[in-house]
């Protein structure tokens, strides 16, 4: 049947629309070819944006409680200046994570990933060079602008990890292992450079502007090496208009910097918001999967138990940049050696986590692999329940140097602090790249952003939780407040706790594994 519709001419007519594989048509867009040991080429510019943006976050992490405490409540007698400093920083880390969901949502329907991470990086840069400003009105702001910039970056980029790989790539988990390194090289020397070298020589103020510029190293690699990302990632092909998207989304980011500096200086209302949005969070995925199907909904239900796991395991061991730091500066003894003339300092500390993440990281990918073949692989919540372990026997360490093992100075050894730190790395690493790729499996491929940003959610929580930790474990009552007494009573608490989650989670396993459908 012949159509009525006149012929066009070649300069008139549509062009034809570019072949789409079937890979693509179920939702995988794949990378440009080319491959580095075994991975897509794109997994190591993301490796090295995620590298020097986790250098910014983490040597500025290592000075905030310390700085806030001695620049902004000085006038306080110390244990409430530290605790005040515990409040603003469980604040802040928080926030970080909190304003995750709303990156992913906007990078899933609007921005399109790759948008989304230069737009994030660059609203992080200008906070971290506001924290140089001596008034605690433009720090707040400061931080207020790496809030939001890091919500539209964090969840995003590790989302687009997960898309570098088609469904079933056997390489996914050593994909997120291999950029979880990349995460850890840039925070273990991002302490030592920003904090123990130029924060000590010349101010910790100094020590934001290091981290500022460790920012923008990362925004010029994501964008020099930018083309071998390909499709993945970018615009999603229903908007129209990408520009003033685009300017839309900076403008409405920039307000929000005002309600984030209102919450950093008001810690109840934060953590009211933080249970609404927890509640409207568990609300939206049980909906969504009871739409989708009772396999859906199962996953869903599974990856909101998960998430509980990951803010019992995040409280206790984010005490590192607030409790932790406190501890180590007061009542730890650093040891007496000299590195090409410098000597360590208390926010060494710091970096002993990321430099036992890059040592056993390997080890721990490897070992998942050969227990696997084996038929021993933990389960993913059994994993979990191991991270939480991890977590708990690092405060008893710490407990039993701080009763037992006290010196004739009133302090610890160096040694009690680096094996609680070593135990935390290892539970970490049986939590923490698991749960990324746990995200990026359960969710609906369309709602992973917006899972991933639930991820982070979860890790806010934590953070708010562990600020709160932190408050009294540093502040105390009476006078025994900020005293070695004090925090091995609060530690004894967090390893009991600790505990206590890690066998109720190693129990209810095969309950959460039958809720998985399969997924491993």
């Amino acid at each position: 049947m012949s159509s009525s519709r006149p012929p066009q001419s070649p300069a008139l007519a549509e062009p034809e629309p570019p072949e789409i594989s079937i890979a693509e048509r179920n939702g995988f867009v794949p990378p440009p070819p080319g491959e580095f040991l075994g991975h897509p080429r794109a997994l190591w510019n993301l490796f090295g944006t995620e590298f020097w943006e986790r250098f910014s976050y983490y040597g500025m992490r290592a000075m905030l409680a310390v700085h806030v405490a001695s620049a902004f409540f000085a006038q306080l007698a110390p244990d409430k200046a530290y605790e005040q400093a515990s409040l603003t920083y469980g604040g802040y880390t928080a926030m970080v994570y909190m304003t995750g969901i709303l990156g992913g949502f906007i990078a899933d329907r609007i921005l399109g990933y790759q948008r989304a991470i230069l737009l994030g990086g660059v609203l992080m840069a200008i906070g971290l060079f506001m924290l140089m400003a001596p008034d605690l009105t433009t720090f707040l702001f400061g931080l207020a602008f790496i809030v939001v910039g890091n919500g539209l970056f964090k969840p995003n980029i590790s989302t687009m990890v997960g898309q570098l790989y088609a469904p079933g790539d056997p390489r996914r988990d050593a994909g997120f292992t291999i950029f979880y390194m990349g995460i850890n090289a840039g925070a273990f020397l991002a302490p030592i450079v920003c904090a123990s070298i130029v924060g000590q020589m010349f101010g910790y103020r100094w020590g934001f502007f290091t981290a500022a510029i460790g920012m923008l190293f990362g925004l010029m690699m994501f964008q020099v090496f930018k083309a071998w990302l390909g499709r993945v990632g970018a615009v999603p092909g229903s908007r129209q208009k990408p520009l003033s998207d685009l300017l839309l989304v900076t403008l409405g980011m920039a307000a929000l910097t005002v309600p984030v500096y209102v919450l950093l200086g008001n810690s109840d209302l934060l953590g009211a918001l933080l249970i609404a949005l927890m509640l409207a969070l568990i609300g939206y995925f049980l909906w969504s999967g009871i739409r989708t199907s009772p396999e859906q909904r199962d996953r869903y239900l599974a990856m909101l138990i998960l998430f509980l796991a990951n803010v019992l395991f995040w409280s206790l061991f984010e005490q590192a940049g607030s409790s932790l730091n406190f501890l180590a500066r007061d009542h730890v003894r650093m040891p007496d050696v000299a590195i090409f003339g410098w000597q360590p300092t208390f926010e060494t500390f710091q970096a002993v986590n990321p430099i036992f993440i890059i040592l056993l990281a390997p080890i721990f990918a490897s070992l998942w692999v050969r227990l696997d073949r084996s038929g021993w692989n933990p389960s993913i919540p059994r994993k979990f329940a191991l991270g939480l372990a991890g977590a708990a026997l690092g405060f008893y360490a710490l407990v039993l140097a701080g009763t037992h093992f006290v010196g004739e100075d009133g302090r610890v050894g160096w040694e009690w602090l680096t094996l609680a730190y070593l135990l935390h790395t290892m539970g970490e690493l049986c939590l923490s790249p698991i749960g990324l790729a746990m995200v990026t499996k359960l969710a609906k491929p369309e709602e992973t952003g917006l899972a991933m940003g639930g991820w982070f959610l979860s890790i806010a929580m934590a953070n708010f939780l562990a600020g709160r930790i932190a408050a009294y474990t540093v502040g105390g009552v009476g006078e025994q407040a900020g005293t070695l007494a004090q925090y091995n009573e609060a530690f004894h608490s967090l390893f009991l706790v600790g505990i206590a989650f890690a066998a109720l989670f190693f129990l209810a396993a095969p309950l959460i594994n039958r809720l998985m459908h399969g997924v491993r």
